[in-house]
């Protein structure tokens, strides 16, 4: 199961681009919230697609795609955004009214736009595919890191103290790892988990998939799952069914030395019932790349700000928390496979081929079921899920 669409691609969208494809017109396309790591992999990846992309003029914005900035898309038939740019019905149609008519994720969740205003907008829309292992291997890093504390023993080393008091950690072997979200991503961490010995154990809110029992098994709910886990890794994706699908209510299943790991979706956990359950010693550690608040904090530098987020506070100076910033999908061969997906998602596009990732039906306005659609990156994604 993963991320990527139907396959449908919008009648209207079809018709007007096949009539630029191999044409003189110059074709717009305007990055937003784009970094230098950006510029260097799509234009890197530009390359490779100099043939049928000839007359591309790419723009970057380093800053979010939103209301205060829509303007800056006149003129471009596409625009390009990552996890933080949300484009709700009232964004869609100024990008409309602008004259963009394809919305290119370099990212694998599409959590962040409204599917069915953009379907009946008739825009094309496509996500992006990219390594599971760059996530599944970050979060066997949390993992590790949070289990044997070995963040705390390098600041320890620096300053010269070598005392062991307090990096206890436990052996992963023999361990019951439940994977709630068995997607491209959920199933590489259960193959690595397996490596480490572990016993895997699976929930999945939108089916099973074959595949995972090559390394462990199934169990009937999410409440099994946690009753019998010592370790929780999230890989599903967000929608309103998984939203804070860790709760006050599910937090009570949990074994309270249990670790619970997050790469996927911020939304999944609801930040102010982890941080009870943390106080109250029901729960034994956290590891987190992704949170529920984290659009107006994550791929900036707020290191001489004050951060107003009263949670976020609390979680960064708990002993037994470790945050990062949404970079479990930040690899080189990461970026690479974004960014040539990107450009090939708009090649799609253009020459009016059905697009393997697209997130729009022709006749319908819904995505992909989230069985189909929701585990490459939010489980996958996840996305990230980046």
């Amino acid at each position: 199961m993963d991320h990527s669409g139907p396959n449908h691609t919008p009648a209207a969208a079809l018709g007007r681009t096949r009539s630029h494809a191999g044409s003189g017109h110059t074709l717009r396309l305007a990055v937003f919230s784009a970094k230098p790591y950006d510029r260097q992999f799509l234009n890197s990846a530009r390359q490779s697609h100099d043939t049928t992309l000839s007359n591309l003029k790419i723009t970057y914005h380093n800053f979010a795609l939103s209301q205060s900035t829509v303007s800056l898309a006149r003129g471009c038939e596409a625009v390009c955004v990552f996890v933080n740019d949300h484009l709700d019905a009232s964004l869609l149609q100024s990008l409309h009214d602008y004259g963009v008519r394809a919305i290119l994720l370099r990212c694998a969740g599409y959590d962040n736009i409204d599917l069915a205003a953009a379907e009946g907008l008739g825009f094309f829309v496509a996500n992006c595919a990219y390594s599971p292992e760059s996530v599944a291997e970050f979060a066997l890093a949390l993992i590790q890191t949070l289990n044997r504390k070995t963040h705390r023993a390098y600041l320890r080393v620096r300053e010269g103290n070598f005392n062991l008091d307090g990096l206890l950690g436990r052996t992963l072997c023999g361990k019951t790892a439940g994977i709630v979200g068995i997607g491209r991503i959920g199933l590489a961490l259960s193959r690595i988990l397996v490596g480490f010995g572990c016993r895997v154990i699976a929930y999945d809110p939108y089916g099973e998939n074959p595949s995972f029992l090559n390394y462990g098994a199934y169990v009937g709910s999410l409440d099994s799952l946690l009753s019998q886990s010592d370790i929780v890794s999230l890989h599903c994706p967000l929608t309103p069914q998984t939203r804070h699908i860790i709760n006050d209510h599910t937090l009570q299943r949990v074994k309270p030395t249990a670790m619970l790991v997050n790469t996927s979706r911020g939304g999944l956990i609801d930040t102010h019932a982890v941080v009870s359950a943390l106080k109250d010693h029901r729960l034994g550690g956290l590891a987190l790349d992704v949170y529920e608040g984290e659009e107006s904090l994550f791929y900036v530098d707020h290191s001489g700000d004050i951060i107003e987020d009263d949670e976020l506070a609390r979680l960064r100076v708990l002993p037994n928390v470790l945050l990062c910033g949404h970079q479990a999908w930040f690899t080189e061969e990461s970026l690479e496979q974004i960014s040539e997906c990107t450009l090939g998602n708009l090649e799609d596009y253009l020459t009016g081929r059905n697009c393997k990732f697209s997130l729009v039906h022709r006749e319908k306005t819904v995505a992909a079921t989230p069985q189909d659609a929701g585990q490459v990156a939010a489980s996958g994604a996840g996305n990230g899920m980046h």
